[in-house]
């Protein structure tokens, strides 16, 4: 009887005891598969190297059409990968734009409304979450190398902070080694200082070219490429002059440079042998600095190189894409790439993973763009829809004299149109250039230089009233604060009262 209540006793006791064990090894082995899981993910996750130049339009890369400049390692990208046709930023200055191009969110929804460094002070709210963070949270190693020119540290934070001369790109490649080799996945911030124009940025005499960065002795392990001014090409929205023609070839010499640091990049990541398993993306911040293309919406401000190769589905060397993408798209691009899963109403962009190798994917055909300031001297704000081949931009301080940024007013190009008060600066006329109207409508299927504006036009006048629409919805959406300047609308202002 006593070994039978012993039994009973000792079964009772075993049951919870093997429930117990039995749920610890179901769990230990489900977390261990959980983690394996984890592991694998990142073992197969594509590494991404996204490579920020500072001030460079598509006027100087062979790969868009450029003869005459030298950029062999660029134009193997897009020999490699896919070359974008009308890719924008959202606002062509360096601060506001890096700020857009890391957290895919309109400058004017995060405050970065212009630079971030001395007096001007701008910085994006500190609840914001930027694309390296979300890519750190998911198990990625984050890193970046040159320009920053975004604030908060706490918002845009990085893993490692790697230390080189922001215009030699080849060293700064060769401080990318341990990145590269990294046993996780990475990605990599790769910011050059090229081409902006070099300090000290008013010439003495003033016709004498900017730099651009580049010195007469060059730089350690870079061969320096140089131009002769008459063989450049002058976009048309420029004069063809001595002091044009002498600064594109400065600029040209510093694009080559950039050229030779990306490469010897690649060299480095093939060396290692992931370069089948990384996303390798080139763009700039803002179009050439030169007037009418940085700080404007026009063309050449805005729209700009976009070369990207990498394992991505369907994909093939050389191949085009006419998709109108923008700098919003990229940060939920670069997480659907590395198949981290988000939140897609968190963004105003949205991914382009699944058409970059269409040529002429449907529903692509509109972008928006929203410049507020450069320096904080340089109130201007401009907002910008494109629909199709229809462009509307709205000049909101519109009743005062355009402002220069300080080192486009010291060139040499500006400066001998000015100095010798000339009617036309490229196809504009000078005053036409300086004060602007509150509308500009450009029909860029027939006018790709943005010559004629059609806002007066009463032919035109359904296109104008639609784009109009459309502009003040994109505005409301994405919590614009200049929303207001349209009929004192002040929807979106709160009661300035902390509840």
């Amino acid at each position: 009887m006593f070994q039978n209540q012993r039994h009973t006793m000792t079964s009772k006791l075993f049951t919870p005891v093997l429930i117990f064990l039995l749920l610890f090894v179901g769990c230990t082995t489900k977390d261990k598969t959980k983690d394996l899981a984890k592991k694998d993910a990142k073992n197969t996750s594509p590494n991404i190297i996204l490579f920020v130049s500072d001030d460079h339009g598509t006027d100087a890369i062979g790969a868009y059409g450029n003869k005459v400049i030298k950029t062999p390692n660029l134009d193997q990208l897009a020999a490699e990968g896919v070359r974008f046709n009308n890719a924008y930023c959202t606002s062509a200055s360096c601060a506001a734009s890096r700020s857009v191009i890391l957290t895919g969110l309109y400058g004017h929804a995060t405050g970065s409304y212009g630079h971030v460094h001395d007096y001007h002070h701008f910085s994006s709210y500190d609840n914001v979450k930027s694309l390296p963070v979300l890519l750190e949270k998911a198990g990625y190693e984050t890193a970046r190398i040159g320009k920053y020119h975004v604030a908060p540290e706490s918002v845009y934070h990085f893993q490692k902070v790697l230390e080189a001369d922001p215009r030699n790109t080849v060293e700064m490649a060769e401080k990318c080694k341990d990145v590269l080799n990294s046993e996780k996945p990475f990605f990599l911030y790769f910011c050059t200082d090229d081409p902006h124009r070099g300090a000290p940025f008013q010439s003495d005499p003033w016709y004498l070219p900017n730099s651009f960065g580049n010195k007469k002795e060059g730089y350690e392990g870079v061969e320096t490429v140089t131009y002769d001014p008459k063989d450049v090409v002058v976009p048309d929205f420029l004069p063809d002059s001595k002091e044009t023609r002498e600064e594109i070839a400065q600029y040209y010499q510093s694009v080559s440079r950039i050229d030779q640091g990306f490469g010897k990049l690649m060299k480095m990541l093939k060396d290692t042998g992931k370069d089948k398993n990384t996303v390798v993306i080139y763009i700039s911040d803002n179009g050439m600095a030169f007037p009418g293309a940085k700080t404007t919406v026009y063309e050449p401000g805005i729209k700009l190189p976009c070369i990207i190769k990498g394992p991505l589905a369907g994909l093939k060397g050389g191949s085009v894409n006419n998709a109108l993408i923008s700098w919003t798209d990229l940060t939920p691009t670069i997480l659907d790439m590395a198949n981290v899963s988000y939140d897609s109403n968190a963004f105003h962009g949205k991914s382009f993973k699944k058409i970059l190798a269409e040529e002429n994917p449907k529903g692509w055909d509109e972008i928006y763009a929203s410049h507020t300031f450069h320096e904080i001297t340089m109130y201007y704000p401009m907002r910008v829809v494109r629909d199709k081949n229809f462009k509307l931009i709205r000049n909101i301080a519109w009743r005062q004299e355009y402002p220069f940024a300080s080192d486009l007013w010291a060139a040499s190009t500006w400066q001998e149109v000015y100095r010798s008060e000339k009617e036309y600066f490229g196809k504009r006329k000078v005053k036409d250039y300086l004060f602007r109207p509150e509308f500009e409508l450009f029909d860029l299927s027939k006018d790709p230089s943005e010559s004629h504006n059609l806002a007066d036009d009463t032919n035109y006048k359904d296109v104008l009233e639609a784009l109009k629409v459309k502009m003040k919805a994109f505005q409301k959406e994405t919590k614009d604060p200049w929303l207001i300047t349209w009929d004192h609308d002040n929807s979106l202002q709160g009661t300035g009262v902390n509840l």
